[in-house]
């Protein structure tokens, strides 16, 4: 697969999983009472949380680091940053993150803030590039 085609692909799989992770959460809520009764509570444990918030900071950061190096923007890095540092507060803060609502909010805004970054780094890779044979 050449490089651009698997940029493309690794930010829209960073984007869909972000939006997963950010409905997961906003809906957590309103089925954590149900999970146990279809026997799918790990879905809703800290381990999945706190391992899918790794996978998402190590994706984000492959993706935008490998998109910055032809866009030279820092615009996906501006939505990255705050939706991980939200991300990882709503995971290792214990008073927010034994709060289901307050948690279930903060994991749906930190989750799309990552998803928007994928999708503005896709965006910015496959528009104008300022290189050598630039004329602006």
């Amino acid at each position: 697969m050449p490089p651009s085609r698997t940029r493309q692909l690794l930010d829209r799989l960073g984007a869909a999983g972000s939006l997963l992770c950010a409905a997961h959460c906003a809906l957590l809520p309103a089925v954590v009472a149900l999970l146990p009764a279809f026997g799918i509570s790990a879905i809703g444990g800290d381990g999945f949380e706190q391992g899918f918030v790794v996978f998402a900071t190590l994706l984000g950061l492959f993706t935008l680091a490998w998109g910055y190096r032809r866009h030279r923007t820092l615009q996906a890095l501006s939505l990255l940053v705050p939706g991980l540092a939200i991300l990882w507060f709503g995971v290792l803060y214990p008073p927010l993150h034994q709060s289901v609502i307050p948690h279930a909010v903060a994991m749906t805004i930190g989750g799309t803030l990552v998803a928007l970054a994928h999708l503005a780094n896709l965006r910015l890779n496959h528009g104008h590039v300022h290189d050598a044979s630039c004329v602006h």
